[in-house]
C-alpha cells in the first residue's frame, strides 16, 4: 500500500538555514497491516505523513501510495486515503453533523449514502450525544472523535493518522484504538505516528523507529528486539534514539 524510497524533506529557515526534517528514509507498509512510526516530538514523523498525504512536496526520493506517486498523482492518492492531522482544525461554528455532511459532499456521496455514512460514524465514535452541538463547545476528546469521523467518512482503504490519541482521555483514546484494530480486521491498512511506546507495542504489526529525521530500525517487535539485542521496546527505542541514556541505565 505504501512504498517509500529515499524520501527527504528540507525546509529553509531565515535564521537557521536549511533544516533536514526527513533524511532519505525508506520503508514499506503492507496491505491490511497496522504500521507505526514511533519517535519523539521533532523526529520527522509528521513531516513524513504529510508528504505521504500529498500535503507537502518531497525534496527528494519517491513515495507510492495505493499505487500512485505522491508527486505525480496527488489527486489519485487522496482518493484512496483518510488523513488525520495532528491538529483537529475543525470549523468551530459548525456542528459535527454539518461538518460531516460537508465532507461527504466533497467526496461525492449521494444523499442516501451520505446519511448512511454519517449514521455509521456517529454510532462508531459515539457522536450522537453531541452531533448537533457547535464544535467550538466540544471537549478535546469529542473534537478528536469528530475529526477521525471526518477522515473516514468515505471508508478509505488506507488511513494515515498523526498521533491520533495524543492528549486524549482514556475513553476517547479507547474509541480510537478499538477502531484501529477493527480496521485491520476489515482489511484496511493503517499508518500512524505515535510517541507512546505502549501504544506502538499493543497495536502495531510492524514498527519503524524514527529519530532526527532518520529511520533507525524497522520490523516486527521481535525483529527490532533482535536487531538491538534488547528485551523490550523501551530498551530498543532508547538504544536507537538516545544511546548515551541507554548506556547509563
Amino acid at each position: 500500500m505504501i512504498d517509500v524510497r529515499g524520501l527527504s524533506k528540507t525546509f529553509e529557515d531565515r535564521k537557521r538555514g536549511k533544516i533536514e526534517a526527513v533524511k532519505s528514509i525508506s520503508f514499506e507498509v503492507h496491505k491490511g497491516e497496522i504500521f507505526g512510526l514511533l519517535g519523539t516530538n521533532g523526529a520527522g514523523k509528521t513531516t513524513t505523513l504529510r508528504m505521504l498525504a500529498t500535503i507537502l512536496q518531497p525534496t527528494a526520493g519517491t513515495a507510492v501510495v495505493a499505487g500512485h506517486d505522491v508527486s505525480a498523482e496527488p489527486a489519485k492518492v487522496r482518493e484512496h486515503i483518510g488523513y488525520l492531522t495532528g491538529d483537529t482544525n475543525l470549523y468551530t461554528r459548525l456542528t459535527p453533523r454539518e461538518m460531516l455532511t460537508y465532507y461527504a459532499n466533497l467526496f461525492g456521496l449521494s444523499k442516501a449514502d451520505r446519511l448512511a455514512a454519517i449514521e455509521r460514524v456517529a454510532k462508531r465514535f459515539g457522536l450522537d450525544e453531541f452531533i448537533d452541538t457547535k464544535i467550538g463547545k466540544l471537549s478535546t476528546g469529542q473534537r478528536q472523535r469528530t475529526s477521525i469521523s471526518r477522515a473516514v467518512i468515505q471508508q478509505p482503504e488506507l488511513m494515515i493518522f498523526d498521533e491520533p490519541t495524543a492528549g486524549l482521555d482514556p475513553i476517547s483514546a479507547r474509541h480510537i484504538t478499538e477502531f484501529i484494530r477493527e480496521g485491520r480486521s476489515g482489511g484496511v491498512t493503517l499508518l500512524f505516528s505515535t510517541h507512546y511506546l505502549r501504544e506502538a507495542e499493543n497495536l502495531c504489526d510492524r514498527i519503524a523507529i524514527m529519530h532526527d529525521g532518520e529511520i533507525k530500525a524497522t520490523g516486527t517487535l521481535a525483529e527490532i528486539l533482535s536487531q538491538t539485542g534488547t528485551e523490550d521496546l523501551e530498551q530498543a527505542f532508547f538504544s536507537l534514539a538516545d544511546p548515551q541514556a541507554a548506556a547509563a541505565t
